[in-house]
């Protein structure tokens, strides 16, 4: 029985980032999807019949067939993975959760809830435990960061620990994914450049602040270093790329620095989880890299890749990261998490 499939549902089925899951989940070790939860209009219906597949990958024969219901909580499951949008995500979660579903979500509303994980495996595995905390009658809520904080953050977490960070600029360029389906406008995106995403700069400024945050007394404390975001929308279909720059409290050398890439690891490396990626940063000597056509599928598209590290007039040091933002970012962060809860005994 220990080795026998977990049974999970996937909340926002039919949408993009619930199509992610479905696809990530295809064969999945530990779990296996009985339950596909979407909208009114598509519950009722085969899934196959309900969802506009946008994926290069076929609809998983196991999940074709299956009946769409309503986003109730009523699956036959324990542990959903949740793709909704925020305009119905809190409530929906919120209800799953009172009513002892564990939710393990992508969507926004509730990561700032002081007593919901905001998790990233590799960086803050121990905010868990604010779990124990949560009024939810046996159920429980955790929440992976925006698609573009998680690439940062995880360039920027062997820094912290080995060398101290105080402020921090960060640039980026994301990708059409990141704005879900339809997305953006073709008439709006090609040949162009949109300097706007609504609400990203400030969870990009405000995420990290929980995520590196120190884990006492059943809260979070914000860790509170200074950071500076502007976030644009470009012609690439997968993968954020983000142009750092970093003041450190102590500042070390280029090559202690790309030393403490090298060598960071975290619980989903010691776990060896199916998701997680055996080297979660992977550093490039060549000036013309990290770029997404090249490098975003690296290692299941769960790694960072990092280039250009080199001294910065204005900061310390100023480099460029790349990171997959539907894989890493969204569903496959998501995924990894649900892997180190179980590794925990949390599901």
């Amino acid at each position: 029985m220990e080795n026998k499939k977990i049974p999970v549902g996937v909340l926002g089925a039919t949408g993009s980032v619930g199509q992610k899951f479905i696809q990530l989940l295809e064969g999945h070790p530990y779990f296996e999807v009985t339950e596909l939860a979407a909208s009114e209009r598509s519950a009722g219906k085969l899934y196959k019949d309900a969802v506009n597949w946008i994926l290069s990958t076929p609809i998983p024969e196991n999940v074709a067939n299956k009946t769409v219901k309503e986003c109730k909580p009523n699956l036959d499951v324990k542990v959903v993975f949740s793709g909704l949008d925020s305009s119905v995500a809190g409530e929906v979660e919120t209800e799953f959760a009172k009513k002892g579903y564990t939710v393990i979500s992508n969507s926004k509303n509730h990561r700032t809830d002081s007593d919901v994980p905001l998790l990233v495996p590799e960086i803050n595995a121990d905010h868990l435990e604010l779990i124990k905390s949560q009024k939810y009658n046996g159920g429980a809520i955790v929440t992976n960061p925006n698609c573009s904080t998680i690439g940062l953050v995880l360039a920027l977490k062997p820094l912290i620990d080995n060398f101290g960070i105080e402020a921090v600029n960060v640039v980026t360029m994301q990708a059409l994914s990141g704005a879900g389906y339809p997305g953006v406008s073709s008439l709006d995106i090609i040949d162009n450049v949109i300097p706007f995403i609504g609400g990203e700069e400030s969870k990009l400024e405000s995420e990290p602040q929980k995520i590196f945050g120190k884990y006492s007394g059943g809260i979070i404390e914000h860790l509170g270093i200074k950071i500076s975001a502007q976030c644009n929308r470009v012609q690439v279909i997968d993968g954020h790329t983000e142009c750092v720059q970093v003041k450190f409290k102590n500042k070390p050398t280029i090559e202690q620095i790309k030393k403490a890439w090298a060598e960071f690891k975290g619980e989903p490396q010691k776990y060896n989880l199916p998701f997680a990626p055996i080297q979660p940063l992977h550093y490039f000597e060549e000036d013309r890299y990290p770029q997404p056509r090249i490098h975003r599928n690296i290692d299941k598209g769960m790694a960072t890749s990092i280039g250009r590290l080199r001294e910065c007039p204005l900061f310390d040091y100023k480099f460029v990261i790349l990171s997959h933002n539907t894989n890493r970012g969204a569903a496959g962060g998501a995924l990894l998490c649900g892997e180190l809860m179980k590794a925990k005994g949390l599901i």
